[in-house]
């Protein structure tokens, strides 16, 4: 009963964690419900052979046996150049019965109208026999949908657990507020007999009341949202456009809901637990002042979450600084600095703001000893604030570092002016042009005899043309010396020393023995290995890059000769401006990667904006609840009601600028680790600060906060005078 009563009484204070947690029950449902989807996607119906009983496919892995510990294990790769099937085999199939070919020149898979158990015996190892709906992996679409439900998964995964990290923080933030305000509330039960048990337990059953019925109105809406989230995922093509929810997959909601409940119990237990240790002596306290307001416990905790988070970027600096170039390393990464630095927020809003705060006139001096003084409050504003500063500086700023990084070193490694893409390209004589043309290519190589790993490559077919147009970043050896028996290898290899012979398989599956010519630098990842074409059996060039003797009329007239080629003819600069797109907020960056990454990068930023707001509007509301008598006493020392809203909008803005300068701060250590990892790779370092981005969520926030205390300040003031 008690707990019912005090949620009828005090259901406006616990608005915004009902807010809070309904909005992520509603995002993890829908996420939850795409990722099974994705994850128990139905398997099409075979396409390309769909009127064969059986397809014989050329053999498209490498299988290599490797150590786990005292045993060996047989681990496949996929091969960059799949075998095609041969006229014996072919022959050999036809003698069986029917075989169907889609009239491609190169023949990776056919369809036979005979037995199985005959058609495996023909075929035994040559390559591979596929019946039933295995028959799809010969489709064309089968690795792009594959590829494309990899991406949903990453996508709705980071959404999920970024949505889970800002409810939880958002939660316990408001719950912390809400509890300080009931200080002398929590003293008078005290004072009464409740024990230190009993307060917690009075506590949590509010926050447990409220998470089931959140949850349930959230996982109404997430049943709305999860067909919008999933056309929104078709129409940006990161998901297949057969891509849909499962009708009977209920499971999601009831896992969203679960988590909703303990979110809200896990927001609301430090909280109870610093509220049961609330003395009877806090009924008698009129203080405005914040005091201790940093236990011990919260600055071990913080303190140790800030250690872990530099030692971890320190470490990664150290050993892996490669792994701080990755999406998945560089979205999840900021989260531990800003838990660390939120749960130290109130220890650092007072001195900051004392020491950076400067504002005119008596209003100022007030603005700035309430803001510094009620530290609880001012941390509280900041919190959101400095979650969506943070995020959207880390994430936008490290996804523009690394594509600009990407494209920094692809500007250096080429010295061509035009450059031609497509499939099969036919390589053209041009007068006057030095042409080079090159294939996609892999190499495999077994390190350290426990872990077979691919290696992007490209295959040269002339050497010499080759180093003309471009200009590799070579720390040791002559790419010039390239010939059939050796290989450009970079840093990242176990073995990378010139004229060391390594033991490599070929994209289709050769084994063969080279030796290092000459090694590159790691860079951002993207240089790779080089072989020759004659190293590259089955790969068709892919790309030209030349370079024109002479003025604009030579580079015409090269242009209408290259276009014979049949491919995509473009300057360097465009090609690049292509391959490698910049990441922006407001658009830029072409291509579906770019749109995908876009894509991802505003669910992310969505959610904790939308977090912000309502964390930021509740706890206004809720301060300028409890603080009528103040603003009345304001007025009657003679400030106009004008200059009253002024003052708690004034301080509502000062906690938007501290947590936007903790956000800022979080950032700036991020991207300096990112800039530090792209040095030590010896990559081009240009650190990109998203600042329109920054300045819309800080403008959003302080929107929000300028709105929200006006409003509470206004009703403040009136329900304290009729009262």
């Amino acid at each position: 009963m008690l707990i019912l009563s005090s949620l009828r009484t005090r259901w406006a204070s616990l608005l915004g964690s009902f807010v809070a947690v309904a909005l992520g029950v509603a995002v993890v449902a829908s996420t939850v419900a795409g990722l099974a989807a994705a994850v128990g996607a139905p398997v099409r119906a075979p396409e390309r052979f769909a009127s064969s009983p059986v397809v014989v496919m050329g053999r498209d892995t490498l299988t290599v046996e490797v150590r786990r510990g005292p045993a060996t294990a047989r681990v496949s790769k996929k091969l960059a150049h799949p075998h095609p099937v041969d006229n014996q085999l072919l022959a050999d199939l036809r003698a069986l019965g029917p075989v169907r070919t889609d009239g491609g020149g190169r023949r990776d898979a056919v369809g036979v109208d005979a037995p199985v158990a005959a058609v495996r015996a023909v075929v035994g190892e040559r390559a591979r026999v596929l019946t039933g709906s295995a028959r799809r992996l010969a489709d064309p679409a089968a690795a792009r949908d594959a590829q494309q439900l990899v991406s949903v998964v990453a996508l709705l995964g980071t959404a999920a657990g970024v949505t889970a990290f800002v409810s939880v923080f958002v939660t316990a933030s408001t719950f912390a507020f809400v509890i300080a305000l009931r200080r002398r509330e929590l003293g008078l039960l005290r004072m009464a007999g409740a024990t230190p048990g009993q307060v917690r337990r009075t506590l949590l059953g509010e926050a447990g009341t409220v998470g089931i019925v959140a949850s349930a109105a959230g996982c109404a809406l997430g049943v709305r949202g999860a067909p919008l989230l999933v056309r929104a995922l078709v129409d940006g093509g990161v998901a297949p456009s057969w891509f849909t929810l499962r009708a009977a997959a209920h499971w999601p909601y009831e896992v969203a809901f679960g988590v909703g409940v303990l979110v809200a119990l896990a927001g609301a237990g430090t909280a109870a637990r610093r509220a049961g240790r609330v003395g009877p002596a806090e009924a008698l306290r009129e203080a405005a002042v914040d005091t201790g307001v940093l236990p011990w416990s919260r600055k071990l905790i913080g303190g140790l979450l800030l250690a872990a988070g530099l030692a971890l970027l320190a470490r990664s600096l150290w050993t892996d600084p490669a792994d701080l170039l990755k999406r998945k390393t560089y979205t999840t990464r900021p989260m531990l600095l800003i838990t660390a630095v939120a749960a130290l927020a109130p220890a650092l809003v007072g001195p900051a703001i004392r020491l950076l705060v400067r504002l005119p006139g008596a209003a100022g001096l007030l603005i700035r000893e309430n803001s510094a003084a009620s530290v609880r409050r001012t941390a509280a504003v900041a919190a959101p604030v400095l979650v969506t500063v943070a995020l959207a500086g880390s994430l936008l700023g490290s996804a523009w570092t690394v594509t600009e990084a990407k494209a920094a070193e692809a500007r250096e490694r080429t010295r061509a002016q035009f450059v031609v893409t497509g499939e099969e390209l036919k390589v053209p004589v041009v007068p006057g042009a030095t042409v080079s043309a090159s294939a996609s290519t892999a190499v495999f190589v077994r390190e350290d005899g426990t872990a077979l790993i691919r290696s992007d490559a490209r295959a040269v077919a002339d050497v010499r043309a080759f180093a003309e147009v471009t200009r590799l970043p070579v720390v040791a050896g002559d790419v010039r010396k390239l010939d059939d028996r050796s290989i450009v290898v970079n840093e990242e290899w176990e073995r990378h020393t010139v004229g060391a012979w390594v033991r490599v398989w070929l994209g289709d599956g050769r084994a063969a023995r080279l030796r290092i010519v000459a090694v590159l630098a790691r860079g951002t990842g993207d240089n790779g290995a080089y072989v020759t074409a004659a190293n590259a059996a089955g790969a068709g060039v892919d790309r030209l890059e030349v370079r024109v003797a002479g003025g604009a009329a030579e580079r015409a007239r090269a242009v209408r000769e290259l276009r014979a080629s049949g491919g995509t003819v473009r300057s360097a600069g465009a090609w690049l401006a292509e391959a490698y797109p910049r990441v922006g907020m407001w658009g830029g960056g072409g291509g579906r990667g770019g749109a995908r990454t876009r894509l991802g990068l505003f669910v992310v930023l969505g959610i904790s904006l939308v977090y912000a707001g309502i964390s930021l509007a509740t706890t206004l509301l809720m301060a300028m609840s409890v603080r009528g008598d103040e603003l009345r006493s304001l007025r009657l020392a003679g400030a106009t009601r004008g200059q009253v809203l002024g003052v708690v909008v004034g301080e509502a803005l000062v906690a938007v600028g501290v947590g936007a300068g903790l956000g800022v701060g979080v950032s700036a250590v991020d991207l300096g680790g990112l800039a530090g990892a792209l040095g030590v790779l010896g990559a081009p370092v240009r650190v990109g600060v998203p600042w329109e981005v920054v300045g819309a969520c800080v403008g959003a926030c302080a929107g929000v906060g300028v709105v929200a205390a006006g409003v509470g300040g206004v009703v403040a003031m009136r329900s304290r005078v009729r009262g």
